[in-house]
């Protein structure tokens, strides 16, 4: 047992090394916090990191991860929505506006033609075209309240996560290398810009990651304010769930968490608690190394190699769909690429893409994509495993 515990404790470890790597070393900004805890927990995985002695213990370790996920979840869900200020999307401008649209609506129909093309090879197809949905709208914080408001097997999310970051990893480095020119004379439209914002109001908004200055007095109380609010907010959503289903139904859970997190949102003082979102990202961080962590080399077989095939369908598809509306709806080709990124990876992809493109105009455009994507990932995702279910 003393194997498990020390795996528990890296749990912990892991993340806080990650964030540590982040503040000190741009080669880890620019690969991400969230990829790097994928590949920690697969590659702990892969080198027979978790094989135990007996059963029993293998159970019992079991047990204890899906305690970690059920809690690290719901309360990342509150910290990360408290800061965004969704008041930003009552002032974009229209071309902002159409490539969060036209995004979302290229999503929708990759993952529903998706379904009908690989529902009979992948299991619980519509419940993996759910997370999908929420992943390549919001992010990770969707995928992972989809995965467990919707009981999906915890070894198929796994197998999710390998491949979509087998996928999605390439195209973030085919942008950062120079990609985005090749959407510049697909899309040789102008920039748009946002009104009333100096390059200044512009940078300061644009800090989606800062972990530093974390353990200062101020931020840690605000951390600790943000913290119990969350709580509270699982409490509320826990007991409605009791009320509605007379059970802890952790769709009910998640959905109703997501609404009071938005809705405090619109409240400065909960908008201007510190370093709730970092705190969000340390929890999700937390999530995604035991999530990979269940990753089963043994699994990948022929019948999970659809699984692959339908991420890679969801991602080719609205990447293409995507760009042929932004055509018609002449979006210059920057901004589609950070609200691509916004989209489908979240937005603390967005500072690197729009720095490798230097192009400062375009950073508040596709953080506000990322953000209404976080708001209406969980949702989008639930309606459409219940539809196509």
């Amino acid at each position: 047992m003393i194997k498990v515990y020390i795996i528990l404790a890296c749990y912990i470890l892991v993340p806080l090394l990650i964030i540590e790597g982040f503040k000190r070393w741009t080669i880890v900004q620019k690969i991400g916090t969230v990829v790097l805890a994928y590949a920690v927990g697969i590659i702990s995985s892969l080198c027979g990191v978790f094989n135990f002695a007996t059963p029993e213990i293998a159970v019992s370790f079991s047990k204890l991860q899906s305690t970690l996920m059920n809690v690290a979840v719901p309360l990342a869900i509150p910290l990360m929505l408290f800061n965004c200020d969704f008041k930003l999307w009552t002032k974009a401008l229209p071309k902002t506006a159409w490539a969060l649209v036209l995004g979302l609506v290229s999503v929708v129909v990759a993952v529903v033609s998706g379904y009908f093309i690989f529902r009979d090879y992948v299991p619980e197809t519509n419940k993996v075209a759910g997370m999908m949905a929420g992943i390549y709208t919001g992010g990770t914080m969707n995928f992972n309240a989809l995965g467990a408001s919707l009981n999906v097997d915890k070894s198929v999310m796994a197998i999710v996560l390998a491949f979509q970051m087998v996928i999605t990893t390439p195209y973030v480095f085919f942008l950062l290398g120079g990609g985005y020119k090749i959407f510049r004379k697909l899309l040789p439209y102008k920039d748009v810009t946002w009104r009333g914002r100096t390059d200044e109001d512009t940078i300061a908004t644009t800090d989606v990651e800062n972990y530093h200055n974390m353990l200062e007095k101020k931020n840690l109380i605000g951390m600790l304010k943000g913290l119990g609010l969350s709580v509270v907010f699982l409490a509320i959503g826990a007991g409605l769930a009791l009320l509605i289903t007379g059970t802890l139904n952790e769709l009910v859970v998640i959905l109703t968490i997501t609404t009071l997190s938005i809705i405090a949102s619109f409240f400065k003082k909960v908008r201007e608690l510190p370093k709730t979102f970092e705190l969000g990202m340390f929890f999700i961080l937390i999530f995604s190394v035991i999530v990979a962590s269940m990753f089963n080399i043994h699994s990948v077989n022929g019948g999970s190699l659809y699984v692959g095939g339908f991420v890679f369908w969801i991602i080719g598809v609205s990447v293409v769909l995507h760009l042929i509306l932004c055509r018609i709806a002449k979006v210059s080709g920057d901004l589609f690429c950070v609200s691509q990124v916004g989209l489908l990876c979240s937005p603390p992809f967005v500072p690197p893409i729009a720095g490798a493109m230097k192009n400062k105009k375009v950073l508040i455009s596709g953080i506000v994509v990322g953000l209404v994507g976080y708001a209406v990932g969980t949702y989008l995702g639930a309606f459409l495993a219940w539809v196509l279910g």
